[in-house]
């Protein structure tokens, strides 16, 4: 059920919102390859269906940057084995569908609430590569000229430029910007991208200017591909599961980040699974009927809650909005210059850009730097799911590592001193008792480190592992710990446990190395009750 308690809220922030997607929507079909009007399909069927299906009330859907940027690669790829996009459209609608059913699987496995791990690094670095990537792609259209799919080509292409370039299209590009960036100043109840798209397609058609345009779109209903998906050639079905776990994955993130943010500004708490199923849903309704697959997208979903948006029905107002436009304004739509769409891309890049974590560079951990650098890097020339990878074990590696160096930081062992309770017999080292105080978890990052200090240990009597402050042990300080008391029972020495908590006294229980190597009576519930132990030992 859509609540309407916030009707008149929810109408004007869904129209707000409808008004700031239209040219986003045209450009990034335009620059995906699937033309405007696949822009906008998707836009309206991500919008609706997300809508009521997400986990995120005021979440606004339809085609962003990063997935334009992917779907993009998939298109070019298509079609460079079919030759064309009729003849590749079974495989392209395959893909995008099977991208929402993946993101429908992850909602259900409950993927969804492990996006929160992702490091900051990571996610800066990602953000500025698709930046990079939207203005690099964005270079050639600018000049009023065919962009090269690859960003390496572009590179390789700069040379051409200055001979082919059309100064009416680099005109009308320039002026979308300034007016884009300038037209907030004199006010921002109208969004400036639709003012900018509007003013210099009218330039365009009454000064008769010679330049790029977008063309025909069609008319009325799009067609449901159904028929295209049942009798598609599924020989190869590889070729379709990669590009579209990219999607899947790419497109989680993107919603979920954009999730996060509404849940800031809104004061409440969106449900990750059931957002990620809604945005499977839209995916699988966008890719039916040709559209382009998208995410849930933080500026059209911040304008709505600034205009009052609050609720499911925001979204439905905002893809029904763009449906209107669809069967109303194609006429029109066919005249926007593609300059301008360049321009409007070129400031979304711009706004991708992570200047936050560029400014600060110098200021954070140089591992941390470095992954950001590399993660770019690997966004904008290679690929966008790998450079996530990347990024991702290279954090977590570093992660390890820092925690890894804590734990031996904190790790002793020492004879027990007069602080703790005196030794069992003055003077004699063979009659000591070491302690061992572990302040962490216990993990593989910790235990060659915890190996080498039982391998030190001179020749005493007793051995006490102080675990009052280790949470968790994962298998290999499960096994650590196994190996560590087998060797100490082999050399004659008693070990003790203290203040033992239930997860690692769970797994050392399921090895048995509790009870059958460590009796219950080597237990203790703390330090201070082992302490009365070796005095009474001491009297005896």
């Amino acid at each position: 059920m859509i609540d309407t308690k916030n009707l008149s809220g929810d109408i004007f922030g869904g129209i707000t919102a409808a008004v700031v997607a239209l040219p986003l929507a045209l450009a990034f079909g335009v620059q995906s390859g699937m033309g405007a009007i696949g822009g906008l399909y998707g836009a309206i069927a991500l919008g609706i269906l997300a809508a009521i299906f997400g986990g995120t009330k005021t979440q606004i859907s339809g085609p962003t940057g990063p997935m334009a940027v992917v779907a993009a690669a998939v298109i070019a790829g298509e079609i460079a084995i079919y030759g064309s996009l009729e003849a590749a459209i079974g495989t392209i609608v395959a893909t995008f569908v099977l991208a929402g059913v993946f993101q429908i699987l992850m909602g259900v496995l409950g993927i969804g609430q492990y996006v929160r791990y992702m490091p900051y690094p990571v996610i800066s670095g990602f953000m500025s590569g698709i930046g990079l990537i939207i203005i690099f792609l964005q270079i050639f259209p600018f000049f009023g000229m065919d962009s090269p799919a690859k960003i390496i080509d572009v590179f390789a292409s700069f040379g051409t430029i200055f001979s082919g370039m059309n100064v009416q299209a680099v005109g009308l590009a320039a002026g979308t910007i300034v007016v884009i960036y300038l037209f907030p100043k004199v006010t921002k109840k109208v969004p400036s991208t639709l003012v900018a798209l509007i003013l210099f397609t009218v330039v365009a058609v009454v000064l008769k200017l010679e330049v790029p345009i977008i063309g025909d779109i069609p008319k009325g209903l799009p067609d449901v591909h159904l028929n295209t998906l049942l009798t598609m050639d599924w020989h190869h079905p590889m070729v379709m599961v990669i590009p579209a776990l990219t999607l899947a994955a790419l497109g989680a993130i993107d919603s979920l980040l954009t999730s996060v943010v509404a849940d800031n500004k809104t004061k409440t708490k969106h449900n990750s699974n059931r957002e990620l199923i809604g945005q499977g849903i839209g995916n699988i309704g966008a890719g039916l009927i040709g559209g382009l697959p998208g995410a849930g997208a933080t500026m059209r979903t911040v304008v709505n809650i600034d205009a009052g948006g609050r609720t499911r029905l925001s979204g439905v107002v905002h893809g029904v909005l763009l449906l209107v436009v669809l069967l109303g304004a194609g006429a029109y739509a066919k005249l926007i210059p593609l300059p301008v769409l360049a321009g409007i891309l070129i400031t979304v890049g711009l706004g991708i850009i992570d200047y936050k974590g560029l400014k600060h560079m110098t200021d954070v951990p140089r591992s941390e730097a470095v992954i950001m650098l590399i993660v770019l890097g690997l966004t904008v020339f290679v690929d966008l799911l790998q450079a996530v990878a990347v990024g991702m074990v290279l954090a977590s590696v570093l992660f390890m590592k820092k925690m890894g160096d804590v734990a031996e930081e904190r790790a002793e062992a020492k004879p027990m001193d007069e602080s703790m309770g005196g030794l069992l017999e003055n003077g004699d080292a063979e009659c000591q008792v070491y302690v061992q105080t572990f302040d962490g978890p216990i993990f593989f990052g910790f235990t060659s480190y915890f190996s080498q200090i039982i391998a030190d240990l001179p020749k005493v009597k007793m051995v006490v592992l102080r675990m009052e402050n280790v949470p968790y042990i994962d298998q290999s300080g499960m096994y650590a710990i196994e190996d560590a008391v087998l060797e100490l029972e082999k050399r004659g020495i008693e070990v003790f446990l203290t203040g033992i908590q239930k997860q690692p006294e769970d797994m050392l229980r399921r090895i048995k190395l509790i009870p059958d190597v460590i009796e219950e009576e080597s237990l203790f519930k703390d330090f201070e009750t082992f302490k009365r132990f070796v005095s009474i030992s001491k009297s005896v």
